[in-house]
């Protein structure tokens, strides 16, 4: 027997029942960005490899181990996007829209793709929503990005359950010095250091700050610090930074081992974190990357930008059980109609209803049935309320409104009347 069909390791169906969840995500957020004038761009999932390694960094977990890469029917060296930053720089660069100096206030949503050990809230297809700021940069639009995060999380209700941590990682040359005074350090504490992060040492060693392994953090203790190797105007924005944060009373730590997994990073980082999902506690991230465009081959351009993961915001909001009960309801009322001549009127007035209701969710029952049956799929759907058409209704032209949940007594309604009669027990209560 051939062996069963199924979805690869590590990357979901998202289904029926779990798809209301992440629309009423997906919506929340969408909307708050229109709000702040942010422009949505789509990019492709495939790019050239070449992209991520110039970007992310050669030496960086993602390109070394994690990226999904293959060479197409013309021998090119393709990649499925591991993150987004590198694709919508390279996108920007193509068609120009950040030359001359130009504000690009963009975002995306999309799938990315990164073959890693598969865990709760860690996949190999995950979805991320992500901004980019193009030629700003001050320490304003820094503080915006974090405060319409923490909007969102007010919005979504779950701002006590998540953390805000900060960091400054200067510019090239400070992060430079910085990371000889690392290694030497580093290097004099060798043989305490977990493999992984003697592995780091040689590559990447700014990634050792964030190593889990409980002898490395111990040595890390008296290790040398960012902050005092921070250049005086990294540091001013630094502290313009916290000042607009203060201002809007939005509470931080700035904790100094925050690094960031990407080779990119300048001046500020950030992490909102949580402790309501075990291991995989960052929720949304991000930071500043003034010398990525340049990098890629673009003018020196300011950039700064997050991404949050969408499938650890929607675990998150289930663990808190901060999903609106109307959310997870798909239908509001279901019209049952018993014979031919029902079934014909009840296809016509649930199309008047809909053109003068047009949020209203009404389904109209297919496949005939019984009475029993109807009723039956009518209380299966989730629907407040039951819609009834028979001989009796067709004769007087009312229709039978039938509460499903709650309270109330079955009455007749007049098709003229029925659409204001719906606004106001469904549209409005």
């Amino acid at each position: 027997m051939s062996k069963s069909l199924q979805a690869i390791r590590g990357m979901n169906d998202i289904l029926p029942e779990q798809t209301p969840v992440w629309r009423y995500f997906e919506g929340t957020v969408s909307r708050l960005l229109d709000n702040y004038g942010y422009k949505q761009i789509r990019m492709p999932i495939v790019e050239f490899t070449e992209l991520f390694k110039r970007s992310i960094g050669e030496v960086t977990d993602i390109v070394e181990k994690e990226m999904y890469t293959f060479e197409d029917r013309n021998g090119d060296s393709l990649t499925l996007r591991p993150e987004g930053t590198a694709a919508c720089v390279r996108a920007v660069l193509e068609h120009g829209i950040t030359g001359g100096g130009q504000v690009q206030k963009l975002w995306y949503i999309g799938p990315m793709f990164r073959h890693e050990r598969p865990q709760k809230g860690r996949y190999r297809q995950f979805h991320q929503i992500g901004l980019e700021v193009f030629n700003l940069d001050g320490p304003d639009i820094d503080a915006e990005l974090i405060i319409m995060t923490w909007r969102l999380w007010g919005e979504l209700g779950i701002r006590d359950a998540v953390k805000l941590e900060l960091n400054s990682l200067g510019t090239s040359e400070s992060r430079s010095r910085y990371r000889e005074a690392l290694v030497e350090y580093l290097s004099a504490h060798h043989d305490k250091l977990d493999e992984d992060s003697q592995r780091r040492l040689k590559t990447n060693p700014l990634r050792v700050l964030d190593t889990k392994n409980a002898d490395t953090q111990a040595v890390l203790v008296d290790a040398p610090k960012m902050a005092d190797y921070l250049d005086d105007e990294s540091r001013a924005h630094f502290e313009g930074l916290k000042a607009r944060l203060d201002a809007v009373g939005i509470p931080y730590v700035v904790n100094p081992k925050l690094v960031r997994g990407l080779d990119y990073y300048s001046k500020t980082v950030f992490e909102w974190v949580t402790d309501k999902l075990g291991a995989q506690g960052t929720v949304c991230a991000g930071g500043r990357y003034d010398g990525l465009v340049e990098q890629m081959g673009g003018k020196p351009t300011p950039g700064v930008g997050f991404a949050m993961g969408i499938e650890r915001l929607v675990l998150l909001l289930e663990t808190l059980e901060q999903i609106p009960e109307e959310i997870s309801r798909q239908v509001d009322v279901y019209l049952c109609a018993f014979g031919e001549e029902a079934e014909l009127a009840g296809l016509a007035l649930a199309e008047r209803v809909r053109d003068q209701l047009p949020n209203l969710r009404l389904q109209v029952n297919a496949g005939a049935g019984s009475f029993k049956s109807q009723f039956k799929k009518a209380d299966k759907s989730g629907a407040l309320y039951a819609l009834i058409l028979g001989d009796d209704e067709m004769a007087q032209q009312v229709v039978g409104f039938k509460p499903l949940r709650g309270q109330g007594e079955q009455q007749s309604i007049a098709w003229d009347a029925l659409a204001a009669h719906l606004a106001t027990c469904v549209v409005q209560g």
